[in-house]
């Protein structure tokens, strides 16, 4: 049974940080403001909802037996208004069957409100992942973020006067002007809220955001140097363990019982679907990815034809599968089952990674203990340059 994810791609104002597929609704100069009520009217926006509305009919039969989880997210799915999130979630559970799963959707502090968050409730939606980001009004106003540390505190608010009981944050450490000081004040807010779960990430800077531009070719003395990312790193470790949150994958910490059941299915290597401009899907080892073009999506839609254009198709071979599986597997707490994978491909993995899984074992970088390859946490900072050798 596959996991459902839903593509909304509106911001009211894109981050200065943001590589994914968004369209901001408004214009803004430089300050702080709110969306006017215009905003949610685009006509953007209406003709995504026809398009969704035709790729949810069209797709629905990849899973017959319906969905393990629904994540919509983005963009921002909370700029849509009511009747707009409405319209969207009505046709999801129109076409797709759910059972008492998991259904998240991001939002943004300050397009939170009560009529909205009935909408959600309506359908079931029991996890919200919110971007607060940090609680620092300055970093915040550098990232290019439309919120206020107030706006978190008041979207949390709302959010659990709805009845929604599984809330996660989204940090982000590394910024540039950012110290150990600034980012233990932020996580010491986050966990005054209790959130259910965090997700701790740090910087990273992509070509063609005006962070990237700014400072990929200069990396000044306002980013933190590696070895303080590490420190910020490690303290948060450290702090949410002590508070009782479960760092069962790299950037993710949660209370028992509320590790989010979407993300795992990436992580463990299961099918998932993909809907909306630039949504990737993976079924029966086919990996997809339709078009990251708002344009051309309406266009698909208003063709009318039986099937969705995708700009990329890729069957995956079996090398393909065993190198993700390792990458995803040693992100998380649990690991690589031995047996598991070799069930999954007919073969150990001693006999394919043997070499590479000695090296970093003989290193105190690997255990193996009750059937399972992990990766000791002490290491987890610098995960990306372990992992990459079993991508090769």
């Amino acid at each position: 049974m596959p996991s459902l994810y839903v593509h909304v791609p509106f911001c009211i104002k894109k981050c200065d940080y943001c590589a994914f597929y968004s369209l901001p609704l408004i214009d803004w100069s430089e300050g702080y403001g709110r969306m006017p009520q215009s905003a949610g009217d685009s006509g953007l926006i209406s003709g995504y909802l026809r398009g969704a509305a035709r790729e949810i009919e069209l797709r629905s039969g990849e899973a017959p037996a319906g969905v393990s989880s629904l994540y919509i997210g983005g963009g921002t799915p909370t700029v849509l208004s009511w009747r707009q999130l409405d319209t969207l979630l009505n046709e999801i559970h129109q076409y797709f069957t759910f059972s008492d799963s998991e259904k998240t959707t991001e939002a943004n502090p300050g397009t939170v409100d009560e009529e909205k968050l009935k909408v959600l409730r309506n359908y079931r939606v029991n996890r919200i992942s919110l971007g607060a980001q940090s609680f620092n009004d300055r970093l915040l106003c550098q990232m290019g973020r439309i919120h206020r540390s107030q706006d978190i505190w008041q979207a949390v608010k709302r959010i659990r006067k709805a009845g929604i009981h599984n809330l996660n944050l989204d940090l982000i450490f590394g910024l540039p002007g950012q110290d150990l000081k600034d980012w233990k004040d932020t996580l010491r807010k986050a966990s005054e809220l209790s959130p259910e779960h965090l997700s701790v990430y740090a910087l990273t800077l992509e070509e063609g955001t005006p962070f990237g531009e700014k400072y990929l070719q200069d990396r000044t003395e306002f980013l933190p140097d590696d070895d303080l990312q590490a420190d910020m790193y490690a303290w948060a470790a450290a702090f949410l363990e002590e508070k009782g949150y479960r760092h069962y994958e790299i950037s993710n910490f949660a209370r028992p019982g509320y590790e989010c059941k979407h993300n795992l299915t990436y992580w463990q290597g299961e099918d998932y679907i993909g809907l909306g401009p630039g949504a990737v899907s993976c079924i029966q080892n086919v990996r997809s990815k339709n078009n990251e073009d708002i344009t051309a999506y309406i266009e698909d839609h208003g063709k009318g034809q039986k099937t969705f254009a995708l700009c990329e198709t890729e069957f995956l071979t079996a090398a393909q599968l065993m190198s993700e599986y390792m990458m995803l597997g040693l992100r998380t707490e649990e690991g690589i089952s031995l047996t598991g994978f070799l069930q999954k491909f007919k073969v150990s993995v001693q006999d394919i990674y043997g070499p590479i899984m000695a090296n970093y074992i003989d290193r105190g970088f690997l255990f193996i203990a009750e059937d399972r390859l992990t990766l000791n946490k002490q290491y987890m900072f610098v995960a990306n340059a372990i992992i990459r050798d079993f991508m090769r």
